[in-house]
């Protein structure tokens, strides 16, 4: 009975990722609000596509290698800056995903990105799920300021 129910325990993880781009906050912000171009940020993204606008809308993207990804947009919050979404199909052994993208406006006006994952997995997934996550994240963060620096 404990082994069952040892077996059926999955861990909540966050894991955040943060960085200053030389790209001003609102130019950062603006087009994060607009929920595209992943497949330009992200190198393990192939396609993106997006229906609709705002909360609710659907973001349709296919993985390098094979394998689905559908987000659902929770919130778009212009006055704090913050993107939340929820990734019900994922290629990834995660039980539960939810991203938040936040843009600080650094002292100089230039952007601050934290960009923060909540999963759920099994214990033995964890670590990879994470340094996927970290990895994957720090790379469509690079490739937005590159994108956006026009580089």
């Amino acid at each position: 009975m404990l082994s069952k129910l040892i077996e059926e325990i999955s861990v909540l993880t966050k894991q955040p990722i943060a960085k200053k781009l030389n790209v001003s906050a609102d130019v950062v912000w603006k087009v994060v609000r607009n929920i595209g171009r992943l497949d330009v940020w992200f190198p393990i993204i192939e396609t993106c596509r997006v229906e609709g606008e705002g909360a609710g809308a659907l973001r349709y993207m296919t993985v390098a290698g094979g394998g689905e990804i559908r987000d659902t947009i929770e919130e778009i919050d212009d006055v704090t800056m913050r993107l939340t979404y929820l990734r019900p199909l994922s290629p990834f052994p995660v039980t539960y995903y939810k991203g938040t993208v936040e843009v600080f406006k650094s002292y100089d006006g230039l952007a601050i990105v934290v960009w923060t994952i909540d999963f759920e997995s099994e214990p033995e997934d964890v670590a990879s799920v994470a340094e996927l996550v970290r990895s994957a994240i720090s790379d469509g963060i690079d490739g937005m300021e590159r994108d956006l620096r026009g580089a």
